[in-house]
C-alpha cells in the first residue's frame, strides 16, 4: 500500500512538472485586456479626447439625403466579337457578336438631365442606360468626353425635373475635412460611405507623363463607384470618384476623385465648345521635393522648378526663365507639379494667371496669359507624331540645327525610337519651325505619301516613308 501511494505521488509530481515545462517552453502567452477607463497620467502627444466627440456631432444625414437622389446607376452595353473557332482566333477575324454590360455611377448636375460620369464608365458603349434612385430607367445619350481627365458628360430626357447636385469649390476643400462617397458598388444602388480628405493634388504615377491631380480620401470606394459623387457635409459636389489603389481590385484604404473644379470646367467646355479647351503655361518643370537638394544652389524643397520654357508660349512672352521656382499661382500654394497642373486644368486659353516665382532668392510676381497648346505644338495625325518648337536645351543638344522636336508619338512610332529626335524635313521641304511643318503636311497629303527626315543627337540622319 505504501509503495502504491509513493508511486502515485511520484506520478502526480512528474505530470505537474511536465505540464509546467510544456507551458513555459511551448505555449505563447495571450493576454486579454478588458475595456476600462484611461486612468494613466500620460497620453501620447497626438491624443485628443475631443476628436471622437467632434465626429459624433457631425450630421451626415442631410448631405446623404441630397446626394443619393442625384446619383444614378449607369449601365454600359457594348457589342464585341469573340472568335468561335481556331482559325478565327489565329487570324484575328470573324467571330460571333457578344453583348457585354459594364456598370458604374453618375451624378445629375442639372434639373434637365445632364449627368457627369467617368470616361471609362461609358467607353465603347453602343447603348447607355441610367437608373435613378427611384428605380426609373432612361436611355442616355453621350454629349462629350475627355479621356485625359477621365470625365464624360451624358444626358437623359425626363418629363419631370430631376434632383441634382451643385458644384462646390474643390480648391477650398481641406485635408481632414469629412466627405461622403455615394455610388453603386457591386450593383448595390445608393450606397453611402464616409471618410476624410487624406491628401490633395495626388499624382498616382509621376512617371507616366499624363495629367493627374486627384483628391485622395479614405471613404470606402469599390468597383461600380466610378463616376459617383464625392460631397462635403453641405452636400456640395467636390469630386467625381474615379480610382482606387489596390492589389486585389477592391478597396483597401484609399480612393481618388477628380476635383470638382476640373470636372466642372470639362463639362462647361463640352457644352460650349464640344471639346475641352486647355490653357497651357508652356514650361517643362520638376518637383523640388523629388530633386531634394540634388541641384547645386537650390535649397528650396517646395515648388516647381522651371526646367525649360517653350518657344512662343505664354511663359516665354511673360519672361519666365529656366531656373525660376514657381511658389504660387493666383495665391494658391504650389508644393508639387500636380498642384500646378491641377489648378491650370480649371483654366482656358487666354485666361491670365499670376505666378509668384523665386528667382535668385528674390520673390517676383509675373502675370502670364495661357495659350492654347496648338499655338506652339502640332500633331500630324496621318503618321502619329506630335511636334514642338525647340527649347533652349534642345538647341544645345542639336547645336542650333534648324528643325522641330518630335515631342510624342503613337505606340508604333515609339518602338522606332522617334521621341525626342529632331525633324528637319518633310518630303522635299526643309523644316525650320511649326509653320513650315504645317505647310509641308498640306502639300504631302495630295501625294498620298509622306517621308520625314530626322536627326538624332549624334548628328545622324534617317529618312522614314509613310504611305496612306
Amino acid at each position: 500500500m505504501k509503495k502504491f501511494v509513493s508511486l502515485l505521488l511520484v506520478s502526480m509530481l512528474g505530470g505537474a512538472l511536465s505540464l509546467g515545462i510544456y507551458k513555459f517552453a511551448f505555449e505563447k502567452e495571450v493576454t486579454f485586456i478588458a475595456p476600462q477607463e484611461n486612468t494613466s497620467k500620460f497620453v501620447t502627444a497626438s491624443y485628443n479626447p475631443t476628436t471622437l466627440a467632434a465626429a459624433e456631432n457631425i450630421d451626415f444625414t442631410g448631405a446623404a439625403d441630397k446626394t443619393v437622389h442625384a446619383v444614378v446607376h449607369v449601365k454600359n452595353m457594348s457589342i464585341s466579337k469573340a472568335p468561335s473557332n481556331f482559325m478565327e482566333y489565329y487570324f484575328g477575324s470573324g467571330g460571333q457578336p457578344r453583348a457585354q454590360i459594364g456598370t458604374g455611377s453618375g451624378v445629375i448636375i442639372s434639373p434637365d438631365g445632364y449627368i457627369v460620369t467617368n470616361n471609362h464608365v461609358i467607353a465603347n458603349a453602343t447603348e447607355l442606360q441610367v437608373t435613378l434612385n427611384n428605380n426609373k430607367t432612361y436611355k442616355a445619350e453621350l454629349v462629350g468626353t475627355d479621356p485625359e481627365t477621365d470625365i464624360a458628360l451624358i444626358k437623359v430626357d425626363a418629363e419631370e425635373e430631376l434632383p441634382y447636385l451643385v458644384f462646390g469649390d474643390s480648391d477650398y476643400s481641406k485635408i481632414g475635412e469629412w466627405v461622403l462617397a455615394v455610388g453603386n458598388p457591386f450593383n448595390l444602388t445608393s450606397t453611402v460611405t464616409a471618410g476624410i480628405i487624406s491628401a490633395k493634388a495626388r499624382d498616382l504615377d509621376e512617371t507616366d507623363g499624363k495629367f493627374q491631380s486627384f483628391i485622395q480620401t479614405d471613404a470606402a470606394v469599390n468597383p461600380g463607384n466610378s463616376g459617383g459623387a464625392l460631397v462635403n457635409t453641405n452636400g456640395e459636389l467636390i469630386g467625381i470618384n474615379t480610382a482606387i489603389t489596390s492589389q486585389t481590385g477592391s478597396y483597401i484604404g484609399y480612393s481618388f476623385a477628380v476635383p470638382s473644379n476640373i470636372a466642372k470646367k470639362v463639362v462647361d467646355d463640352l457644352l460650349e465648345f464640344g471639346n475641352v479647351q486647355m490653357g497651357t503655361l508652356g514650361i517643362s518643370g520638376q518637383d523640388l521635393a523629388i530633386l531634394n537638394g540634388r541641384v547645386e544652389g537650390i535649397t528650396e524643397t517646395e515648388g516647381v522648378l522651371v526646367a525649360d520654357v517653350l518657344p512662343k508660349s505664354g511663359a516665354e512672352k511673360a519672361g519666365l526663365k529656366s531656373g525660376d521656382i514657381i511658389k504660387k499661382v493666383d495665391n494658391v500654394k504650389i508644393t508639387r507639379f500636380a498642384d500646378l497642373t491641377g489648378y491650370l486644368r480649371s483654366k482656358r486659353p487666354n485666361d491670365q494667371v499670376n505666378l509668384s516665382i523665386l528667382r535668385n532668392d528674390n520673390l517676383k510676381e509675373i502675370p502670364v496669359t495661357l495659350l492654347e497648346n496648338t499655338s506652339f505644338t502640332y500633331t500630324i495625325d496621318e503618321i502619329g507624331i506630335s511636334l514642338q518648337e525647340q527649347s533652349d536645351s534642345d538647341r544645345k543638344i542639336y547645336d542650333n540645327q534648324n528643325g522641330v522636336i518630335i515631342k510624342s508619338t503613337n505606340e508604333y512610332n515609339r518602338r522606332l525610337g522617334l521621341d525626342g529626335k529632331l525633324l528637319i524635313g518633310i518630303n522635299d521641304d526643309k523644316i525650320k519651325n511649326i509653320d513650315d511643318a504645317k505647310k509641308a503636311v498640306i502639300k504631302a497629303k495630295s501625294y498620298g505619301m509622306m517621308s520625314i527626315v530626322i536627326l538624332n543627337e549624334y548628328g545622324e540622319r534617317e529618312r522614314l516613308v509613310f504611305r496612306n
